[in-house]
């Protein structure tokens, strides 16, 4: 596809625009639909089964009734709206990928295969970063939000509906799981700080699901920052203090999950916790926000 227009500078993308992309083949295979989270670093697009969105839109008769059954995802693609100025920057991109996903594993990020292709635009190829990532099932996780117990049943009831068997029970057993699989979870992305010095952006609405086997999956990998120990506070490419707010977010899941207070100690809490850090990065992020175009506030800063 050669077109005045580069896809990367749009708010969204739509089915058509996907199939005119010179890499997407056998048009008629699957349906692309903007995912609601298409964001500031990436356009998301659910890759869909026809005849499933077919059912959805026309609806399947069940008992006398008529539903009309959400297509689920088979796959999400990503299309990167970076531009890499050459080879070289495309492929430390992908190893920073390649870091958050050998620390964190299949079971805390939603597994992905990432491509490079040649996109035609302005008359000349351009590098394009794309990736065909697993679709998490699941509910968002708010880290900033409430995490206590009723909070957690909440959203296994509303991933499952009303349980048969003896809620408490079943309840216990549940948000017990939870609290083990993010003890793993911060446990790795504690280990990536320390040992790889990248830390994912775990602040963005949505880029935390919770699944319904109690583990906290990332779904955003499309912001990754270099950890750095000393007085600086790094900033992402559009002026998002990403590091700190992450680092921020693992505190808060020992805190509200795990039931641990961050400990001065810490290597990692006594640098990037200490009060005046807070209270500057907060002046950072405000700064942030108030820097957003219109555009951006549409898509949100999360992705």
């Amino acid at each position: 596809m050669d077109t005045s227009e580069d896809i990367r500078d749009r708010p969204y993308l739509s089915h058509q625009d996907v199939l005119r992309l010179d890499f997407v083949r056998d048009p008629g295979v699957f349906f692309f639909r903007k995912h609601y989270r298409t964001g500031l670093r990436s356009h998301i697009m659910e890759v869909l089964d026809p005849a499933e969105v077919e059912k959805e839109t026309n609806g399947v008769e069940v008992d006398g009734m008529m539903l009309y059954p959400r297509a689920e995802p088979l796959k999400m693609l990503r299309i990167f709206r970076t531009r890499f100025e050459s080879l070289n920057d495309a492929e430390q991109e992908l190893k920073r990928v390649k870091i958050v996903q050998t620390y964190l594993g299949p079971d805390h990020v939603a597994r992905s295969q990432e491509f490079l292709v040649d996109y035609a635009v302005h008359g000349k190829k351009e590098m394009l970063l794309c990736g065909l990532q697993e679709y998490v099932k699941g509910e968002l996780l708010e880290p900033w939000g409430y995490l206590d117990k009723p909070c957690l049943i909440s959203l296994a009831r509303d991933m499952e509906g009303e349980a048969d068997e003896d809620e408490a029970v079943t309840d216990n057993h549940w948000v017990q799981g939870v609290q083990e699989k993010t003890e793993k979870f911060v446990t790795k992305l504690k280990q990536m700080v320390l040992e790889a010095g990248h830390v994912p952006d775990l602040a963005g609405v949505g880029n935390l699901i919770l699944t319904r086997s109690g583990e906290i999956k990332l779904v955003d990998i499309n912001n990754i920052s270099n950890v750095s120990f000393d007085a600086t506070i790094p900033l992402d490419d559009r002026g998002y203090p990403v590091c700190d707010k992450s680092i921020r977010v693992i505190s808060l899941l020992e805190e509200k999950l795990l039931g641990r207070s961050p400990t001065e100690d810490d290597p990692i809490y006594e640098t990037f916790l200490k009060p005046g850090r807070i209270k500057e990065v907060k002046a950072l992020e405000e700064k942030f926000h108030v820097s957003m175009q219109p555009d951006d506030l549409f898509v949100g800063a999360a992705c």
